[in-house]
């Protein structure tokens, strides 16, 4: 999956390009997004056309817990945040789901994973689950629960971990209860 100035980058003109449609040996998904003709739809194939089409933008909150495998919801539509007042993506036919951060709140915990040959930037899942419990009014206390709880179950991360992502996003104060909740549970 690549876009347009990628080939471009590579050297291939734009006219090569389209006949590379045309004779059937690339698929355009979207404006300015091309795969292998026979390419088949797998695993994370939503995010990335998300990743290519928008290179800055990074996977977060429901998007980010279905990526990381600790959350029974498959998301119906691609949770992204972009950096303050960047321009929010359109990509093809998929719905998204944009929120804005900003300095710190933006940049804390991205991970770049690479799926297929394409880059995907994802908040750690230690940031995801902190993340939950902040936005808890978007998305729900119980997904923000089911996040802690499976997170930790799994033993991907550690208590500690999620306790300083909270820390550095300010919401330590409301996630610590939960924490000893489930400690004692």
């Amino acid at each position: 999956m690549a876009r347009a100035g990628d080939f471009v980058t590579a050297g291939i003109s734009p006219s090569r390009l389209r006949r590379a449609v045309l004779n059937g040996s690339l698929q355009r998904l979207s404006r300015g997004v091309y795969a292998p003709a026979q390419q088949q739809p797998g695993d994370h194939w939503s995010l990335r056309e998300v990743a290519v089409r928008a290179p800055n933008a990074v996977v977060c909150l429901l998007s980010a817990l279905a990526f990381h495998g600790v959350t029974t919801q498959q998301p119906h539509e691609v949770w992204i945040a972009i950096e303050g007042t960047a321009w929010a993506p359109r990509v093809g036919n998929l719905r998204l789901r944009v929120l804005r951060f900003s300095g710190q709140s933006f940049r804390l915990g991205i991970e770049t994973h690479v799926v297929e040959g394409v880059p995907i930037r994802v908040y750690s899942l230690a940031r995801t689950v902190a993340d939950c419990f902040r936005m808890r009014n978007k998305i729900g206390l119980e997904v923000a629960m089911e996040a802690l709880r499976e997170a930790l179950r799994s033993r991907k991360v550690t208590r500690d971990q999620i306790l300083e992502m909270a820390r550095g996003l300010g919401v330590a104060r409301v996630i610590i209860p939960y924490m000893e909740m489930e400690a004692g549970a």
